[in-house]
Order: structure tokens, then C-alpha cells, then sequence
């Protein structure tokens, strides 16, 4: 056996579902160190016996003088075993005062710190250990692991902690050699086989969709097996395959998969939103967590697929979610709140369980144990919305709201609204958009993950696409510039100029084990995922080669992990989609009256383009592809171009339908 996989212990599925709510320190005394801090998840550890400090310098540099291993628990507000382990162990005053003896304890919000958590992860990963949170692994004071596991029972983890704590003391050469070599491991894979040269063919679309056909769960959508989370099953990729390579046989994959989500349990029929995943196959049993990302990330997969199908069931859904996110998670200032718990009043879902008496609604509706709503046989023209249920709900004890605004998150929720306006019509969808990204873009000083902490490179990538989406929505083109600003920023400071793409962290960021990259699209794409779509869009947008060149050279430095798992990096697929396709657009519409063209843009699918519409086309200069195009004979024109050559002018809603659905 490796030394990598020494004192490896089991673990639980990773948690997704919350406990209670967050409770100021002062509620109950003095509390730890942690007291003073602002993360809710810290806050509910504020309390505890053990002698925690918060992520930083202060607690490795008391390790090293009292050469002590670390224990770093790694949660978030939001998840059941984090709180069932806190509990059980962290709240227990025997078990608190002997790991204040013998080690140093730091916790960690990886909500707050997901670089710190994405090292420790893959570090678990490296010894055997399954991922999820509670995320315990045990480090030197130089901040190597040699071990780590997520919940485990009070019993088991003194034992394990008290013969890591005397191999430690006893044998610190095997402790080296053990942490040694999962760093020396992490550090392999991240600097990576070097550069890649060659862009990825579009053979990787294909077996990537052959690898979701294959997978696909037939009876209930999504892939096969469970716990289910919608982000496996990527719908937006799909959607563009069918229609690029004329693959009409991939939308029943698609159509069932949304159908059976919005007709499930994981879909909250009464308030609208999502739920964080099941853990049946069926859809029905959620864990009741509901997060900004997924009910982000899911309306504009629900919006894509129906201004492909027409159906307005997925129109629907896509806008009680947002209303529901704008209803729920509004911060009153323009951003939005990070989750919403699971339980109220110490019962997990008892806020959103319903006994069969209750529900009282008819033949459409069905409850399933233990207790949720859901549709067995969905019939958009017989649905009717719980009006009843939702005046019950809101007497009931309302599940805890973490209030953390996270930049990514908002970035993602950006393009949400922006698109919904889009798609939907809808004004305030809009002005949501727009107050959000006015919240989250600093007015001075760096941009901030949330709270004082360093953004990420998903702060950057995602918040550069929700501004883009929100330019497609009413065509201002300052978000581009804010955009590129922010773009600016990122190629300084993250930039991995080996190999194309982005490290996480900024450089001269907080010290830690490895400078990583991401390398899949898991709950949250890729930051580089992400990136390469953004820099694509740039480039069609400004026309500026510098754009495309970093594109291609992001798709190649993936090229290897394409070749070998394309669905390890799906959303990545949008941007080689896109960099590969000859169908891509750059739409102009000129004139005084474009309602009627915008409209036509509202109805088609049409993802891999640019668009401007106005009265008159801004500075060439800012945008090179608008050169040229003005309303002819004081008409308003259409100008449908791919790749700088451009088909008629097109002077009626017609004529520009028919010229957006052309094939190359």
C-alpha cells in the first residue's frame, strides 16, 4: 500500500441538506474564537467547547510552536451531517477537552473559502476518502494532509484522532512521508502534462452525447442510479447538439428529463424552486435545501428547451422560480441570499410536507412519503397552482435563510434574470438583473468572493457571463465594457500561462498546498468551463483576436481530459460547441421599431451568437462587426452575419426568422 492511503478511514455521502439556522454568538455567552466572525456556518459553531479557529495564519503558526497536527472541518450553513456531527461531537464537552489538548482545531465555511475546500477535497480524494461535507482531515502545521474522512461517529473518531495524534508525536517521518506524497500527488496533477497545442475536434460533441444516451435513465430522465442531481444531465449541451448536427432523437432525452424533474418531489409545487437533489431515482425525495446556483443554473436550462419545444410547461417553471428566487432570496439591496435551510423547527422538510388530508387537491396532485408533493401524470392543461396550500405554508415556522451574497452566485443569477427577461418578455426580470449586477460590482477596491474574503475565478467567470446575458438583454453596452474590465483583471491575476485557462486563486493569494485549477463541472461549473465561453463571446462581440486566441488556447490545454471524459467537463462543450461551429452569429437589428425583430430573437434557439439591436449602432470602434450596418431607407434591418459574411438585409420579421434558422 501507497503511503498515500494510510489511515484512510470510510465516509458518508457528501450532505446537501440543512439543520438550524445560524445563532448569534452573543445568544449564549462569550463563544470561541469564532464569534467574532460573520460566516453563518462559523456562527453555529460559536457556541461549541472546542477551541476553534477560523482558516488563517494564526492557527498553523500555534501548531508549529506547540507541534501539534491540525484538524480542519470544512462545512456549511446549509448541510444535515455537518449539523449532526456538531452535535454529536463537536458540542460534546469529554470529546472538546481532549482535542483541545492534543490538537489544533480550525472550521472552515467552505461556502467562504471554496479554494481552501477544493485542495482539502482533492486531498481526500488522493487518500480514498469519498467526497462531501463535513470535509475532517487532519494536516501538519506545514498544512499537508495525512488524513481525512467526512461524518464520522463521536467513538470512532476519537479512536482514529487519538492514534493520529500518537503517530504523529511517535513517528513524524512516517507522518512526512505519508503528507508528503499526497501533496507531492496534488502538485503532479495540477502542473498538468503541459501545453496542448491542438483544439478539440468536434468528435468529442459526439461522444459526449453518446455518453449521455448511454447513461440515460429511460423512465425517469436524468442519468441512471441514485442520489439524482439535475446538474449531471447537462440539457443546455444536448440542445445545442440536436440542433447543430440535426439530432432530433436527443430532445426526448432532454423533454424527459425537465418533465420528470418539474413533475417531482425535488420541485416545490406550492412556492416554486428547487430543491437541492433527491435521493431516489424517481425524483421524489429531495433533500429540502434550496441553493441560489441550482435555482439559478435551472431556468435558463428550462428557458432554452422551451424556446425549442414551445412547451409552456417549461416557461412556466422557469418563471415561478425566479419569482420564487426574487421573492426568497432577496437581500432588499439587489442581491441575493445564498440557500435557504432544510428544517424548521428541528424537523428536516417539515415545512414543506403535506399529509395527504392537507393537500386535498384533487386528482392531479399525489402525495409520496414522506409527505412531499408531486405529479404523476402531468397535464400542463389541467394543472391548477395551490393557492390554499401556499396561504397554509406561510403561518408555518419558515425554514432558516443563510444571508451570504456570493459573487459567482450572483453572477449565475444574473443571467438568469437576464434571460428570463428575454425569453419571457418580462420587464422586472430586467430590472432584477440589473440591481444585482449594480450590487456585486465593486464601486472601488478588488472584486470580493463574499464578505472580505478574495474572489475566485468563479467570482469572475460567472460574473462576466450573467453581464454579458444581461447586455443580450437590453443591449447596453457598458456591461460589455464592465465585462471586459473584469476580463482584464482575471487574464493579470489568474491566468496559467503554460497551459491556457486559469488557476483559481489570484496569484499572491493565501498560501496554500496547490495553485489548482478546476477539472469538472460538478453542483457549479468549471470556472474555466465558464471562462472559455466568455472569451469566445468576447471575441465575436469586440472582434478582437486576443479573445479567441485565449479561447482555443483554454480548449486546447483540456483537450486530454475531452479526449479521455467529455462529460467530465460538460458546460466546457458550450464553448467548443461554439468555437467549432459554422453556424455561429453575429445579429444586428437597426432601426426605430425592433420590437418586432427582438421578438423573433425571443422565439429561436439560436445560443451561439451575438446580437445588437437599436436605433443606431455605437462606436464601431467598441464593436467592429456593427461597421457598415444602418436601417436602409429608414426601414428597420435585420443583418444576419456568420463569421463576418453576412446574408441580404433582411427588412421584415419574416425574412429574419427564416435567415436565424438557415443551416450552414
Amino acid at each position: 500500500m501507497s503511503p498515500a492511503r494510510l489511515f484512510v478511514v470510510g465516509c458518508i455521502a457528501a450532505c446537501t441538506c440543512p439543520s438550524e439556522p445560524a445563532r448569534p454568538a452573543a445568544d449564549a455567552g462569550l463563544g470561541n474564537r469564532l464569534a467574532r466572525e460573520t460566516s453563518p456556518y462559523l456562527l453555529q459553531h460559536a457556541q461549541n467547547p472546542v477551541d476553534w479557529y477560523p482558516w488563517g495564519e494564526e492557527a498553523f503558526a500555534r501548531a508549529r510552536r506547540e507541534n501539534k497536527p491540525v484538524l480542519v472541518s470544512i462545512g456549511y450553513s446549509t448541510c444535515h451531517w455537518c449539523h449532526v456531527m456538531a452535535r454529536e461531537t463537536f458540542e460534546n464537552a469529554a470529546f472538546a477537552a481532549w482535542l483541545n489538548a492534543s490538537f489544533i482545531a480550525i472550521k472552515v465555511d467552505r461556502e467562504e473559502r471554496p479554494d481552501v475546500d477544493a485542495v482539502y477535497l482533492a486531498a481526500a480524494r488522493e487518500l480514498g476518502s469519498g467526497g462531501g461535507w463535513p470535509l475532517n482531515v487532519v494536516v501538519t502545521p506545514s498544512r499537508e494532509v495525512f488524513w481525512a474522512a467526512t461524518y464520522v461517529p463521536t467513538e470512532t473518531f476519537l479512536k482514529t484522532l487519538q492514534a493520529l495524534h500518537a503517530k504523529f508525536i511517535a513517528d513524524p517521518y512516517a507522518v512526512a512521508l505519508q503528507s508528503g506524497a499526497v501533496t507531492a500527488a496534488l502538485r503532479e496533477r495540477a502542473a498538468g502534462g503541459g501545453p496542448r497545442n491542438a483544439l478539440p475536434g468536434v468528435g468529442v460533441l459526439t461522444a459526449a452525447a453518446s455518453y449521455y444516451a448511454g447513461a440515460f435513465d429511460t423512465e425517469n430522465g436524468g442519468l441512471r442510479g441514485a442520489p439524482k442531481f439535475p446538474a449531471t444531465f447537462p440539457v443546455r449541451f444536448l440542445l445545442r447538439y440536436a440542433r447543430r448536427f440535426e439530432q432530433p432523437q436527443v430532445l426526448p432525452l432532454v423533454e424527459k428529463t425537465l418533465e420528470k424533474l418539474a413533475a417531482g418531489g425535488i420541485y416545490d409545487h406550492v412556492g416554486g424552486g428547487f430543491h437541492r437533489y433527491s435521493t431516489d431515482a424517481r425524483w421524489l425525495k429531495p433533500h429540502f435545501e434550496k441553493t441560489l446556483y441550482d435555482n439559478a443554473l435551472l431556468p435558463v436550462a428550462y428557458l432554452e428547451a422551451y424556446q425549442v419545444t414551445g412547451r409552456a410547461t417549461y416557461a412556466r417553471v422557469a418563471r415561478e422560480t425566479l419569482d420564487w428566487v426574487s421573492r426568497e432570496l432577496s437581500t432588499g439591496d439587489g442581491a441575493f441570499a445564498s440557500a435557504t435551510d432544510a428544517d424548521s423547527q428541528g424537523v428536516e422538510g417539515r415545512y414543506f410536507l403535506w399529509s395527504a388530508a392537507e393537500l386535498d387537491a384533487g386528482p392531479y396532485y399525489a402525495v409520496a412519503p414522506p409527505g412531499v408533493v408531486w405529479v404523476p401524470a402531468p397535464d400542463e392543461a389541467k394543472r391548477f397552482e395551490l393557492t390554499g396550500q401556499r396561504a397554509v405554508r406561510s403561518r408555518r415556522v419558515a425554514p432558516a435563510r443563510d444571508d451570504k451574497v456570493v459573487t459567482s452566485w450572483n453572477g449565475l443569477a444574473i443571467s438568469a434574470f437576464a434571460i428570463g427577461a428575454r425569453v419571457l418578455g418580462e420587464p422586472r426580470y430586467l430590472e432584477a438583473a440589473r440591481r444585482a449586477a449594480r450590487r456585486v460590482q465593486p464601486t472601488s477596491g478588488p472584486l470580493v468572493h463574499t464578505g472580505k474574503a478574495e474572489a475566485v475565478l468563479e467570482d469572475y467567470t460567472f460574473l462576466i457571463q450573467g453581464l454579458l446575458d444581461l447586455y443580450e438583454a437590453d443591449f447596453d453596452v457598458r456591461w460589455v465594457e464592465h465585462a471586459r474590465a473584469l476580463q482584464a483583471v482575471l487574464d493579470r491575476d489568474f491566468a496559467d500561462a503554460e497551459r491556457g485557462g486559469y488557476f483559481r486563486t489570484a496569484a499572491g493569494s493565501d498560501v496554500l498546498l496547490v495553485r489548482g485549477r478546476c477539472e469538472e463541472d460538478v453542483a457549479e461549473p468549471c470556472g474555466n468551463s465558464v471562462a472559455a465561453l466568455n472569451l469566445v463571446r468576447l471575441a465575436a462581440l469586440t472582434g478582437e483576436s486576443r479573445y479567441a486566441a485565449a479561447a482555443e488556447q483554454l480548449l486546447a490545454g483540456y483537450a486530454e481530459t475531452l479526449a479521455r471524459d467529455p462529460a467530465q467537463l460538460h458546460e466546457l462543450l458550450l464553448a467548443l460547441d461554439w468555437a467549432t461551429d459554422p453556424l455561429a452569429r453575429e445579429v444586428a437589428v437597426v432601426g426605430e421599431e425592433v420590437g418586432p425583430f427582438t421578438e423573433v430573437l425571443r422565439q429561436t434557439f439560436a445560443p451561439n451568437r451575438v446580437t445588437w439591436a437599436g436605433a443606431a449602432v455605437p462606436d464601431a470602434g467598441a464593436f467592429g462587426w456593427l461597421e457598415g450596418k444602418r436601417a436602409l431607407g429608414g426601414a428597420t434591418t435585420a443583418y444576419v452575419c456568420s463569421h463576418g459574411r453576412c446574408e441580404l438585409p433582411a427588412k421584415t420579421p419574416a425574412l429574419f426568422r427564416e435567415q436565424l434558422g438557415q443551416k450552414p
